[in-house]
């Protein structure tokens, strides 16, 4: 396989969950002692978290987009974004780079596509939720309808992946909190549930969501990886 460049950081506690499940992937098709290729750059969250906060995603770009370049240059093969919300500023990575970039609501889409389901909710931060870069890429490029949660539904999601995941505080009452949010969803007609955050995974899964769930780290760690890959077959 050729290396998987990742931009992580974004947040450590869920670029964790990458690392584990490329190199799970890696194992389980070559076998033996085998891991995958991965050229990581985690970024310091905090003040990409700022930027966010204060709609300066122009400079969150460049920065990302100057990320990508380092990984390129340090033998990436493609770069993958180890985060939803940061790609809103998807085009600039693209647009720094010569090699594959592996869109997150891509692989969601066509995952959620090839299960024959179309209204899916959405659980995530409030920028994905909210903002348009996210569902409108889902709409377009794959006919889904995304239900998202009401507002109050949406502040609480967004809370706790900030005050809490991302810090690597996984908690009880959380996790009964967006099991409930979920039910709120499926009760509004959501046939699935797309965990739009990297870090929702850690409370919530098929065993404890009422529909048919779609974990975006492991959806997108396994594009990745196929895609590594089919590259190191075809070179």
């Amino acid at each position: 396989m050729v290396p998987i460049g990742l931009i992580g950081g974004m947040s450590a506690a869920s670029t964790a969950l990458y690392y584990e499940r490329l190199n799970a992937l890696a194992r389980t098709r070559f076998g033996g002692l085998h891991s995958a290729e991965i050229v990581m750059w985690s970024v310091d969250f905090a003040p990409i978290a700022e930027l966010q906060t204060a709609g300066a995603w122009d400079i969150a770009g460049t920065r990302l987009a100057d990320t990508a370049r380092r990984l390129e240059g340090a033998g990436a093969g493609l770069i993958v974004l180890a985060t939803n919300t940061m790609h809103k500023v998807a085009a600039d990575i693209e647009a720094a780079v010569s090699v594959p970039f592996v869109h997150i609501a891509d692989a969601t889409g066509t995952a959620v596509r090839r299960a024959g389901l179309r209204r899916p909710g959405l659980m995530a931060t409030r920028f994905t939720m909210e903002e348009d870069f996210y569902i409108s890429r889902l709409a377009e490029r794959f006919g889904l309808e995304v239900i998202v949660p009401d507002a109050a539904d949406r502040a609480e999601t967004h809370r706790i992946i900030y005050d809490e995941l991302c810090r690597g505080d996984v908690r009880a009452q959380s996790r009964e909190t967006y099991r409930e949010i979920a039910e709120r969803l499926v009760a509004r007609g959501a046939d699935s549930l797309i965990l739009g955050c990297t870090e929702v995974g850690l409370l919530i899964d098929g065993a404890s969501a009422p529909v048919p769930v779609f974990d975006t780290t492991a959806i997108h760690a396994e594009q990745a990886f196929e895609i590594a890959c089919g590259a190191m077959a075809t070179a």
